[in-house]
């Protein structure tokens, strides 16, 4: 009889997200990933037969729903389109800590080349904010072309601002993306 799963689903891949976020795909070992799991390497490999590879696609759509949840939902909540973004504002600064989380998509983006095996996601993802902020500007009566380059530069904004908050040790950066942003977009 096989022994019951003592690691829910859920805290098991945000310890490995965050094993992602700090050391990115090639800085996460699998004795590093499995120690932060809690787990034995077989256990994991276990729980993930596609290796690591496996462990970091599941993180990324783990993380591509919370993501979705918190900052792309109130967007097309209704309400008044900068009372919408503040809500997702918020959900953003939780989702980030307070900039002191990193980017996932940025961690895990492939250095210097286009195909790597989780370029289609991370290009989804990207796309499907700019999409929901350029919807958002363009409500807030901007035409196409302007909310979506206004939408673009907030999502440069926010991978910038995350970006600069871990190389500097400083939420500053974020705090301040998050003060800049509603003119950015919708101003």
């Amino acid at each position: 009889m096989a022994r019951p799963q003592t690691t829910d689903d859920a805290a098991l891949l945000t310890r490995l997200a965050e094993v992602f976020r700090r050391t990115g795909f090639s800085g996460a070992s699998l004795e590093r990933l499995a120690q932060e799991a809690g787990l034995r390497k077989a256990s994991l490999y276990h729980r993930f037969p596609g290796g690591k590879q496996q462990m970091a696609e599941q993180v990324l759509d783990s993380s591509r729903d919370a993501f979705r949840a918190q900052v792309l939902a109130p967007l097309d909540a209704p309400g008044a389109p900068r009372a919408r973004l503040d809500a997702a504002l918020a959900g953003l600064d939780a989702f980030y800590a307070g900039g002191q989380r990193a980017c996932l998509l940025n961690m895990l983006a492939p250095q210097g080349r286009e195909d790597g095996p989780f370029a289609e996601r991370i290009k989804g993802s990207l796309e499907r904010t700019v999409a929901a902020f350029a919807a958002l500007a363009a409500e807030a009566g901007h035409p196409p072309d302007a909310a979506r380059r206004r939408a673009v530069r907030a999502v440069m904004m926010i991978q910038g601002s995350l970006v600069m908050a871990r190389a500097l040790g400083s939420h500053t950066p974020f705090r301040q993306m998050l003060d800049d942003l509603p003119q950015e977009l919708l101003g």
